[in-house]
């Protein structure tokens, strides 16, 4: 039953041909022989699991169907989960039991869902490989010696070794779409506010969106069906109809109109990865589609105007955590000034603090308007360029990243070529755009993911074009060796 889909998982309960509970009982029994090789889970809620199997399937007994009714889930551990240890995979929050769920969550349970446990992942979602987990690093199922991707690495390696079949994440600056390219998923970033970040942990507030990871694009349709929609908790959320994304899956991609960004084809790109990425355009375009060069010429700034909105943001989100009301709390404080000194020195790892000092110093009075105010009107600029990019194509087409998955440590001396992973990625989320990665192949027995962009709420089309793609490719059934 572990290789099955979402999909087939879903065909398969309605048939009766097995039931929740013992699709859960069986996906447990293999979290506890097979994670402890790649340490994709920090919690497994095997109590809260079955009870939620056995409720799945009165529901089904009882006449009520559903895609999602009975489906097993496992969530990011920075979605809020009432009475289960919501960690960010931080030491600050180690002991935190959060009091409510997330509107993800909530929604996902209401549409029968069956919680697994909680995914590894960066700590407070800051890291590109999930090397910064308090709970030790995630392991790339496709070879131990590599990471999977982060921050959401735990989510990625879970799904990839097939210890359940879908996964939610979150993604500030790739942090889906990444770690599913390096570890062979689907993973989607739906628009800015298509998704409820009310009871998501924040990094960077007009940044982080919760999303789908997955196996197929069929399964991220399924998924997102059930995460999206307005959300009055959030303020951020936009209150746009939601489109049955399964039924535009099969749509023809006759005349459709692909963008291919030259500045994603200089250096810096492994040329492996950029022939995968040719050989997609053509698979692409043998279904009908009509593929042209554009240029985004912003994107050069992407990097160091992300890398001062996102820690300054950050900086602020994490003032909270000051040893007081929640989190980690020192010992013996002399006094209220070492309180929060030694709380959040001992609570936050060194890649936190040093996004907090950076975003501290960017908006600091002398400073501020030449960093922060700068990268807000370089971000603009990059949202003006797809704007115009749009006006001429339907989609972007370009690699997910630049690199193959690196072995752990290789960047641990130098942050910035860690950050420099997420070149293709950081743009989507600076314009707010919804962004698909999917598989498009192997070098060195690595995965490598092809990424697509579309205008504002068009995740169906992301989903149509990926899911045509699949039907003509195999590379998405590839299943890494012992798995």
């Amino acid at each position: 039953m572990h290789q099955l889909t979402l999909a087939e998982i879903a065909r398969g309960l309605a048939d009766k041909s097995f039931s929740s509970e013992e699709l859960t009982g069986a996906l447990l029994a293999r979290i506890r022989s097979l994670d402890p090789s790649i340490n994709s889970f920090i919690s497994v809620t095997d109590e809260l699991a079955l009870e939620q199997a056995r409720a799945a399937d009165a529901r089904r007994a009882a006449g009520e169907s559903g895609a999602l009714l009975g489906a097993p889930i496992g969530h990011k551990d920075l979605f809020c989960t009432t009475g289960v240890r919501t960690s960010c995979g931080s030491r600050m929050l180690d002991s935190f039991k959060a009091p409510y769920d997330a509107t993800v969550v909530e929604r996902l349970a209401q549409a029968g869902m069956v919680t697994l446990g909680k995914t590894n992942m960066d700590e407070f979602a800051m890291g590109s490989a999930n090397e910064s987990s308090h709970y030790g690093p995630v392991k790339n199922p496709w070879n131990l010696e590599h990471v999977p991707g982060g921050s959401s690495g735990g989510s990625a390696a879970a799904v990839a070794a097939r210890l359940l079949p879908a996964t939610t994440g979150t993604d500030t600056g790739g942090s889906i779409r990444q770690p599913a390219a390096l570890t062979n998923l689907t993973g989607l970033k739906p628009t800015y506010g298509r998704v409820s970040r009310w009871g998501m942990i924040a990094y960077a507030s007009s940044l982080d969106q919760g999303g789908p990871m997955a196996r197929t694009a069929e399964d991220c349709a399924l998924l997102l069906q059930g995460m999206a929609g307005f959300d009055p908790k959030d303020s951020t959320s936009i209150d746009e109809p939601v489109p049955d994304y399964s039924t535009s899956l099969n749509a023809s991609l006759q005349g459709l109109r692909i963008g291919l960004p030259k500045e994603y084809f200089g250096a810096g790109l492994d040329p492996r990865i950029a022939d995968l990425v040719q050989a997609s355009v053509k698979a692409l375009e043998k279904l009908g589609a009509v593929v042209r060069e554009i240029s985004l010429p912003n994107m050069q700034h992407a990097i160091p105007a992300y890398y001062v909105i996102a820690p300054a943001e950050a900086s602020s989100n994490l003032s909270r955590f000051d040893g007081v009301r929640f989190g980690h709390r020192c010992e013996n404080p002399k006094d209220l000034t070492d309180l929060y000194k030694r709380s959040r020195g001992e609570g936050f790892g060194a890649e936190v603090q040093r996004r907090i000092m950076v975003g501290a110093y960017a908006l600091s009075a002398g400073y501020y308007d030449a960093y922060y105010l700068k990268a807000q009107k370089i971000r603009r600029l990059i949202k003006n360029d797809f704007m115009a990019a749009f006006e001429g194509v339907d989609l972007i087409l370009g690699p997910t990243t630049p690199n193959l998955a690196w072995k752990f440590g290789a960047k641990g001396d130098d942050p910035v070529a860690a950050y420099l992973e997420d070149v293709y990625t950081i743009t989507a989320n600076l314009a707010g755009l919804p962004g698909l990665s999917m598989p498009a192949g192997f070098v060195d027995g690595l995965p490598v993911g092809v990424q697509l962009l579309a205008p504002y709420f068009q995740e169906g089309r992301l989903l149509n074009v990926a899911h045509r793609y699949q039907q003509v490719t195999d590379w998405h059934t590839r299943v890494p060796t012992g798995f």
